[in-house]
């Protein structure tokens, strides 16, 4: 058996067409990515999501959703359930820890059995940035908290959630994005903190789950870390931050590749990612012309990337204690009691 391009890709629509089908048997990436583009109806989706994996002869191709809750969910009304955001959960949290570590694990194995339900096996969450007065917009309320301390307790327990329903999480995005005061779909975020103080808050939540098997990088530049690259792109900040200081040793993907905070072309920001350590490069938005170059620019995963793969996976299957449907009813209306002002 072939070992897969180090790339996930998106698709165009809500079916796959003979044309992509026959591109990512070629190309064949690792996994899929989906967006609201490509979400129907439950029974819609699921066909896709199978004929993903059927395109790259792949039944075990992770195939993952951006579903946090809040304003970040591709899986919406009437089909699936309205989550809350992050921060949401945060505030409650700050009134009564034990609850809000309680409606952080429930919410987050609602939310897998949501993904569960069109076949998708990957939720990139938690995020573990912090919620800072001048965080963008772009994050707001996706974010826990504004101290390290509570963001990575809610983390862990919606990780915790995912897994112990089947569904892998992806932490991001590290090594945190809170003090990003531009949108990186638009533009490259410049932080001028210091490494120390970086370390005692930014870095913090990430190193205290550095544990879970995936991860994801911000497109961020720090300037006390590597002031002419980006993380993403940034083989200092991958090596020094992320596998040194951090301890992350799971699986390592890019973000979005089509943010514009990187430069050049798709082919090279793949190419400059995966040689700066980037596991995988992420790219979303389903556009032919650019998947087409980022396939000219890479090629299979390293051992080391295969390695942290399948050893994610033994990690999801030793947290796996799903609960059944009368069980997962009884979640939803214990996270509605705790959180009343959602319902």
């Amino acid at each position: 058996m072939t070992t897969p391009r180090a790339v996930i890709f998106g698709c165009a629509g809500p079916d796959l067409t003979a044309d992509e089908r026959a591109f990512f048997r070629e190309a064949d990436p690792l996994g899929f990515i989906l967006f609201a583009r490509n979400v129907d109806t439950p029974e819609r989706t699921h066909r896709l999501v199978e004929e993903l994996r059927s395109s790259v002869a792949r039944a075990e191709a992770p195939v993952l959703v951006d579903q946090e809750g809040g304003r970040v969910a591709r899986l919406q009304p009437p089909h699936w359930r309205r989550a809350p955001p992050a921060r949401l959960l945060g505030e409650l949290y700050a009134r009564n820890p034990e609850h809000g570590l309680e409606a952080a694990g429930l919410n987050a194995r609602l939310l897998a059995a949501d993904l569960l339900s069109i076949g998708a096996d990957v939720d990139c969450l938690p995020v573990l940035d912090l919620g800072l007065p001048e965080t963008h917009t772009a994050i707001g309320d996706r974010a826990f908290a504004d101290r390290p301390e509570p963001v990575a307790a809610l983390g862990r327990a919606a990780a915790e959630g995912l897994m112990a329903e089947g569904v892998m999480a992806v932490m991001k995005h590290m090594p945190g994005h809170g003090r990003a005061t531009v949108d990186s779909h638009h533009g490259l975020p410049r932080v001028d903190a210091s490494r120390e103080l970086l370390e005692r808050t930014d870095f913090l939540p990430f190193r205290l789950l550095s544990d879970l098997p995936w991860g994801m990088t911000s497109h961020l530049l720090f300037e006390a870390v590597d002031p002419a690259a980006p993380v993403t792109v940034s083989g200092r900040a991958i090596a020094d931050i992320i596998r040194g200081h951090i301890g992350f040793d799971g699986l390592l993907l890019s973000d979005d590749l089509s943010m514009q905070a990187l430069g050049g072309s798709l082919g090279e920001r793949a190419a400059r990612a995966l040689a700066a350590g980037c596991d995988i490069a992420l790219h979303c938005n389903g556009d032919r012309t650019e998947m087409t170059d980022i396939v000219a620019r890479t090629g299979p995963m390293t051992a080391a990337a295969v390695r942290r793969f399948d050893d994610g996976r033994k990690t999801l299957a030793r947290h796996r204690a799903p609960l059944g449907r009368a069980e997962l009813a009884q979640a939803r209306r214990r996270l509605v009691a705790l959180l009343p002002e959602w319902g």
